[in-house]
């Protein structure tokens, strides 16, 4: 009965060992795998930043030299200082994505906390009203919005750019899945205690909300930080541009001068670069807790 116990263990050991050998070997071959693709996709990137140092005639170089034989500073200098105003370009893109990235978060913040807290008649079949409108291309609301512009006389203004974007779908269905998780007791202990609805979203539910606020501010900076369409449509004088309209000043007639046309895009990324880097923890909390999935 003894020797019988004894082998049993030894059996269950070895199983153990086995399975632990087997998802190391699991585990390393998802790690070698998943960093391969890591790096398979920063390799433009990398690229990128050792064009922005080329002259234009070591740019498409076979093999690649991805460390230049010679550094030329100066392709930075000419766009911050050379005939295209880039840094005008660079205060445009701040000044429409901070605005409407703000915009954008008060308005999805207390339009999801409506829809998922506030009980009212018809906010169920309202809610899927408003989140069927991303079935619709934005291509097809350029025309209407263009002319709904130029009636206003908005045109060639950044206000064309800015006011659609203060509303957003997605922010409201992302904002509206994240208040559904709090408990509706802290609603109603704030009712009771006398606050009002506002009072409510604002010192209970949205100090709650903060993952899912850098999540949307995340998307939302990205997304208006390299809108190239609306703009394209929009603004016509060159002293509105932002950076994705300033790149196109660098396609020449006869050429497109990609070494400043990198070094302007690598100048454009870092504002992302930061805001992802700063947020990324919260970003990450806020897409599990919203329940949504890749």
């Amino acid at each position: 009965m003894e020797t019988t116990i004894v082998s049993t263990q030894s059996t269950r050991k070895i199983a153990i060992a086995n399975m632990r050998k087997g998802s190391f070997w699991l585990k390393l071959f998802v790690t070698l795998l998943l960093g391969a693709i890591s790096i398979v996709m920063i390799l433009p990137f990398l690229w990128m930043i050792s064009t922005s140092f080329k002259i234009n005639g070591d740019v498409f170089t076979y093999p690649i030299d991805w460390i230049p034989n010679t550094w030329h500073f100066e392709n930075y200098k000419k766009v911050w200082a050379g005939a295209d105003p880039f840094y005008l370009f660079y205060w445009n893109s701040i000044k429409i994505t901070g605005i409407t990235v703000v915009g954008n978060l008060l308005t999805s913040s207390m339009a999801g906390y409506a829809f998922a807290k506030i009980r009212f008649k018809g906010r169920n079949f309202l809610f899927l009203l408003y989140l069927s409108t991303m079935m619709i291309p934005g291509q097809v609301l350029l025309v209407p919005r263009f002319i709904l512009f130029d009636q206003l006389q908005l045109i060639n203004t950044h206000a064309s750019i800015i006011l659609p974007g203060l509303f957003w779908v997605f922010g409201t269905f992302l904002m509206r899945q994240f208040f559904s998780t709090i408990p509706g007791e802290l609603l109603e202990s704030g009712r009771v205690d006398g606050a009002s609805y506002w009072r409510t979203f604002w010192q209970i539910c949205l100090p709650l909300t903060k993952p899912a606020l850098v999540t949307l501010l995340i998307l939302s900076f990205t997304w208006h930080w390299n809108e190239y369409e609306n703009p394209l449509i929009m603004l016509r004088e060159k002293e509105l541009y932002t950076i994705p309209l300033g790149l196109t000043s660098y396609v020449e007639e006869f050429g497109t001068n990609y070494v400043l046309t990198m070094a302007a895009s690598v100048s454009g990324l870092v504002p992302l670069l930061i805001v992802v880097a700063v947020c990324q923890k919260w970003f990450v909390e806020g897409i599990a807790s919203s329940g949504l999935k890749g």
